[in-house]
């Protein structure tokens, strides 16, 4: 699939899943806005790779959880590039303890990054995309979603109204050619992850959850990135407000 020329924005696009679709799409030609918000570093890193593929990046740092953030980033989108074809929304935060611990700042800080920013970045995205001709919006959900996850109460409830979100949007912008999906992905193949199986030994413990995925493996992150430009792509048109499960088939089974 290309993106020949096509405008990208991911957010939380430095690292993991944002930084892997980040040079998917720059490795097919299109211009990249790479979105940090703590992590200059990385960010630069990944900045500099989709320019070695002959691709503009646009490097911002914005906590999209903050209103006035996301209308700065926007703006710089904007004013560099006058539109946009796709918008990615994967930054997410969140604070994992148990229901009952749970404080009303966590519960802000984790609505508002996960789930209240693809809402008002789509506000600002649907008006760039028209200038284009339409675009595709996709964001990045989790299991937790429907799935009871220890301590996962308020990333879970920000991940259910962030697929709520996509639902609506994908109803109220397919009229305007604009297409509004979201993926779920597994549990990504990351060195992160091998580092902290690694930890006390438990090697064991990560080769005990991949027995019970069907596919028998780990999900890469190239695997996640590519159902996210899939759904970026005209074989894509009749998906709409859709949650794509990038699993391995591992939420198919009936435990034993």
């Amino acid at each position: 699939m290309g993106f020949q020329n096509k405008i990208v924005l991911i957010t939380g696009s430095g690292r993991g899943i944002g930084r892997a679709i980040a040079l998917h799409f720059a490795q097919r030609g299109a211009d990249v806005v790479i979105n940090f918000f703590r992590n200059r570093a990385p960010a630069e890193e990944t900045a500099r790779e989709v320019e070695a593929h002959g691709r503009r990046a646009l490097l911002v740092k914005a906590d999209v959880g903050d209103l006035d953030d996301l209308n700065r980033m926007f703006d710089e989108v904007e004013s560099q590039f006058g539109g946009l074809d796709i918008f990615v929304h994967n930054a997410a935060s969140g604070y994992n303890r148990p229901a009952l611990e749970q404080k009303p700042k966590g519960w802000d800080w984790t609505m508002n990054i996960n789930a209240r920013a693809l809402l008002f970045a789509a506000q600002r995205a649907v008006p760039l995309m028209e200038k284009r001709g339409g675009g595709h919006i996709v964001s990045v959900s989790s299991a937790g979603s429907a799935r009871v996850l220890p301590d996962y109460v308020v990333v879970g409830a920000s991940k259910a109204a962030l697929e709520s979100i996509t639902r609506y949007l994908g109803v109220e912008l397919a009229p305007r050619s604009i297409h509004v999906n979201a993926v779920s992905p597994g549990v990504v193949e990351t060195e992160a992850l091998h580092h902290f199986a690694s930890m006390g030994g438990r090697e064991n413990i990560l080769q005990a959850f991949i027995d019970k995925v069907p596919a028998g493996r780990l999900v890469s992150l190239e695997d996640v990135a590519g159902v996210v430009a899939f759904l970026c792509s005209p074989a894509s048109a009749m998906i709409v407000g859709q949650v794509i499960h990038v699993d391995g088939g591992y939420l198919l089974p009936v435990d034993k």
